[in-house]
């Protein structure tokens, strides 16, 4: 069902900053929305690399991980196959500013991952 890590989402007090800290470390800005306030999304450079969503912390947020997001085939398809077996928070859900579809999960402890559709679709805005 999982095919690698599509991204890691990082919720951080401010966006430029981390940015520029990631730029000097060699990742690339990928894109910019307003998904979350403001989104951004760094990658490294090379094939398969996960990618970094970055986010403003906002209302009772933490700086940290939020979630890793893993691929999958078909996020609709992989919620159906779950189904009474983990922890699904809701139904698969369709993020129009990132033009994904995710399944949000909690493992035995909790901790928030998520399932998308391993074929990136580009934001609809």
């Amino acid at each position: 069902m999982v095919r690698g890590i599509d991204h890691i989402e990082l919720i951080v007090r401010n966006v430029d900053e981390t940015i520029t800290f990631f730029q000097d470390l060699g990742f690339k800005l990928l894109t910019r929305t307003k998904h979350h306030g403001t989104s951004v999304e760094m990658q490294l450079p090379g094939e398969n690399q996960p990618i970094f969503e970055i986010h403003q912390v906002t209302g009772e947020e933490n700086p940290g991980v939020n979630h890793i997001a893993f691929k999958v085939d078909n996020a609709k398809e992989a919620y159906a196959q779950l189904q009474g077996k983990v922890k699904v928070m809701r139904e698969p859900n369709y993020v129009q500013s990132t033009g994904r579809t995710t399944v949000n999960l909690r493992d035995p402890d909790g901790w928030r991952l998520q399932l998308v559709d391993a074929n990136r679709q580009a934001p609809q805005t």
